[in-house]
């Protein structure tokens, strides 16, 4: 049997590897079909940098990289920690030259706003183009090419130097050069990824028509609380859907600032021009826990912080920017306790499950920080008729096993050149001993010997 590559062979190396350092090109998690609801109707999407299986899995090893920093010790994901919906619980993150002058913010549903625009004061046009400025930053990730750091050119030429990005990049790209252009389409392309419609504020939404519905999984508490939520204050409610709109609590692309101005560690410091805000989504985490300090300078500390600070606002003049839908009589709130505590108990809806453990989004490296690349394939045929058949575990550096139907069966394994190394004739709950094996890839090929189908799986030896 012949197989074709469409890349050069990496091969393995003969180390152990743990299986979350491994992507398989020939088995890529879905980016493109993640389930949105149909009462999801903002997208911010870059028109020609849509998501792609592709271009997302190169996004998600480039995310999680600390070869991206100057000192290979900080990725994007040590300010934007998967276990805290891509936020960070410190009040400003650790970068290579010092903390972060604000607060990091959750990356959850970033492509579900109007808003395009991407950091608290927007100062980045796209997300594309905010995606390499961290990396750009002297204390973030340190390639800004002054005050004695590397710049961006060192930083293409230290991923050159790594065996696994020109194989990606060629992968995505057609080709393996590696740009700065092509490393922000790849990380806005994971991070618009990231996506929380699980929660229990969506499965009470896909029961009714809006959201000024009452939701039958609500308790009388959260009802009341979405109701403050999406009413305004002539109405009785607190305003809140006015700034935080749609089924997606996004910000609108309209807003000025919200009364805080604080700098973090600069205590006389004011700043005016903090406008956007991460989605109102996964405030706590599934255990009712804070991800996190709130507000661009993460000065409030509980969800009853921010309510307090929104019923207690005031206009001065100091703060010129302040945005009128917060101040004047007709946006006086006057909430009571029980308002309050039903507020927050509408905001602890909202958050979701599986964005906090779904493995598409999760650190892609082994527990040495190695990756391996299983390369693209082609000219491999798989029969539907026993396509479904699964050698587990795999990887493994023992047995694998086979959930064969009945049937008479031919077994090949071939090493990664395609020599013929194993013929065999498995049965139903065949287990196959491959401890003899070098570490490497191998083709197994499976064959029903009555109808002359067959199937050929990929598996990993450690």
């Amino acid at each position: 049997m012949k197989l074709k590559y469409f890349f050069l062979v990496l091969i393995l190396s003969s180390f152990v590897i743990s299986p979350s350092g491994i992507i398989d090109l020939n088995d890529l998690f879905d980016y493109e079909n993640t389930y949105v609801p149909a009462y999801i109707n903002k997208d911010n999407t870059t028109t020609g940098n849509e998501i792609t299986n592709s271009g997302a899995t190169l996004g998600r090893v480039l995310f999680y990289d600390k070869n991206l920093s100057s000192n290979e010790a900080i990725s994007c994901a040590s300010c934007h920690f998967q276990e805290f919906a891509f936020g960070d619980t410190e009040r400003a993150s650790l970068g290579v030259n010092g903390t972060t002058g604000r607060h990091s913010m959750r990356l959850v549903n970033s492509k579900f706003t109007h808003e395009s625009r991407a950091f608290w004061n927007e100062r980045a046009i796209t997300f594309e183009v905010q995606a390499t400025m961290p990396i750009k930053d002297h204390i973030e990730m340190g390639f800004s090419g002054e005050n004695g750091d590397p710049n961006f050119d060192d930083l293409i030429e230290r991923l050159n130097g790594l065996e696994y990005y020109p194989l990606l990049f060629e992968f995505v790209f057609g080709d393996s050069e590696i740009t700065e252009y092509r490393i922000q389409r790849s990380l806005t392309q994971f991070i618009k990824s990231i996506t929380s419609f699980d929660s229990k504020f969506d499965i009470g939404r896909e029961q009714v028509s809006s959201n000024y519905n009452s939701f039958p999984n609500f308790t009388n508490q959260e009802n009341l609380g979405k109701s403050l939520f999406f009413n305004s204050p002539f109405n009785g409610g607190a305003g809140c859907f006015r700034c935080h709109t749609g089924s997606e609590i996004s910000i609108t692309s309209n807003t000025l600032n919200n009364g805080i101005v604080g700098v973090i560690g600069e205590e006389e410091e004011v700043d005016l021009f903090n406008t956007k805000a991460p989605t109102l989504r996964d405030l706590v985490n599934p255990q009712g826990v804070l991800n996190g300090p709130i507000m661009h300078d993460g000065s409030l500390n509980s969800l009853m912080d921010v309510v307090n600070h929104y019923n207690d606002l005031v206009e001065t003049d100091e703060n010129p920017q302040l945005d009128s839908r917060l101040f004047g009589p007709e946006n006086d709130l006057d909430l009571t306790l029980q308002q309050k505590e039903a507020l927050i108990a509408f905001l602890e809806t909202l958050t979701g499950d599986n964005v906090y453990t779904a493995e598409q989004w999760s650190d892609p490296f082994d527990d040495n920080g190695e990756l391996i690349i299983i390369p693209l394939i082609t000219g491999i045929e798989d029969v539907n008729n026993i396509a479904k058949v699964k050698l587990f575990p795999n990887p493994t550096s023992t047995i694998f096993s086979l959930n064969l139907p009945e049937g008479s069966y031919q077994l090949f394994i071939f090493d990664i050149n395609g020599k013929l190394i194993r013929n065999t004739n498995p049965k139903t709950g065949h287990q196959e001993d491959v401890s003899g094996l070098k570490n490497g890839l191998y083709f197994v090929q499976i064959k029903n010997t009555d109808t002359k189908e067959y199937t050929i799986k990929k598996l990993v030896k450690i």
